[in-house]
């Protein structure tokens, strides 16, 4: 493993990791340490298991029949698949963006509120003041803070995917899980989306997984290669990209597969 991810505080460690649907194993020995406040980018042809490992880090997976996971994933040197770990409270720290925005059918305010209620927060103004901060934060405060009262579904696609991030933040994770983001925005909405990923990474460890290579380049600080369901090859965004240590990463970096 690069050793220059060891340099940096580790957040999560995934170690030996296998994953089965049912017979079928969809990952295979997948070892890996994730820094804290560093964008980590999982990036692989489709079906190569990176939405798998993403799902694994909050136990997203646990609610699809059938699955078994051997291995460890941990958190703060704490393994969340040990059954002492209460999944609701790793989901509040762990916080998931999809690749397809999916605001409620609510207004703007009581869609990024919503997390902080089912928690416990009752206090209006405290509401407020969490509100006003996640939406900040998602870069959307400016656009909608006389829309708060507004129907979300009103919003445009790169809006309305700022407010799941607004409404992910709204919980206070430590962690953000990213998968495809912007996949299904335009190009100026894309932009949008990556700021904010530079912004978000000054509070937050972010593992984001794209299908865009250029993307990863952009706004990660380390890379991880998956090729049916194997590691191929992690490390530094930069030296994966321009100086690649295995011939398939390099192939399909390059275009020759994926």
């Amino acid at each position: 493993m690069n050793p220059n991810i060891y340099e940096n505080d580790i957040k999560i460690h995934v170690d030996k990791l296998n994953f089965f649907y049912g017979s079928v194993q969809a990952l295979f020995n997948i070892t890996m340490p994730m820094p804290a406040k560093k964008v980590t980018a999982f990036i692989g042809p489709s079906g190569c298991g990176k939405s798998t490992l993403l799902r694994t880090l909050n136990r997203m997976n646990d609610t699809i029949d059938r699955t078994r996971i051997e291995g460890t994933v941990k958190i703060d040197d704490k393994d969340i698949y040990s059954s002492d770990i209460d999944v609701v409270n790793l989901r509040k720290r762990v916080g998931m963006v999809f690749q397809k925005s999916n605001p409620f059918p609510k207004s703007v305010f009581e869609n990024v509120a919503f997390g902080p209620r089912i928690h416990g927060v009752k206090n209006r103004d405290k509401l407020y003041a969490i509100v006003e901060k996640s939406l900040e934060q998602a870069g959307l405060w400016a656009e909608v803070k006389d829309r708060l009262h507004d129907n979300a579904l009103g919003l445009s696609g790169g809006q309305q995917q700022r407010l799941c991030i607004a409404r992910a933040l709204a919980v206070g994770p430590e962690i953000l899980l990213m998968d495809e983001p912007a996949s299904a925005l335009d190009p100026r909405s894309t932009a949008r989306i990556e700021d904010l990923i530079g912004d978000l990474k000054n509070d937050f460890t972010i593992v984001i997984v794209t299908h865009n290579m250029q993307q990863a380049a952009r706004v990660s600080d380390f890379t991880a290669f998956f090729y049916e369901g194997e590691l191929v090859e992690y490390g530094v965004t930069k030296q994966v990209f321009t100086m690649p240590k295995k011939k398939k990463t390099e192939d399909y970096i390059t275009g020759r597969f994926g």
